[in-house]
């Protein structure tokens, strides 16, 4: 698991105990379990995740290319969206496939 200091980056100055906590202990103690939940699929929970709850922003397009990067294909992806769409909410959904659709493009 590579070392993530996107908190640090953008926030360590203004809010350092949150850019700890994103990069030490989201990033760095829960991510780096695979041997609980291997990264691919937690890949596909947290994306899934963010689609639910309606976070249509940059936060997913990183997730999107994270899920990508550990191995999702663009088809896995369709899929889960599909499915994850009779339960988060149609439209959420087509906001994540227009996302997806970059990231696979």
């Amino acid at each position: 698991m590579e070392k993530v200091t996107a908190g640090r980056d953008r926030l360590g100055t203004f809010a350092p105990k949150f850019a700890e906590l994103n990069d030490d202990i989201l990033f760095g103690q829960v991510w780096s379990r695979e041997d609980r939940l291997p990264a691919r699929d937690r890949c596909i929970v947290t994306v899934t995740a963010l689609m639910a709850s309606g976070i249509l922003d940059s936060s997913l397009k990183f997730h999107l290319n994270n899920a990508k990067h550990h191995g999702v294909t663009k088809e896995e992806m369709a899929e889960v969206l599909t499915h994850a769409a009779f339960y988060a909410g149609w439209p959420k959904a087509w906001a994540a496939f227009d996302m997806a659709k970059e990231v696979w493009e």
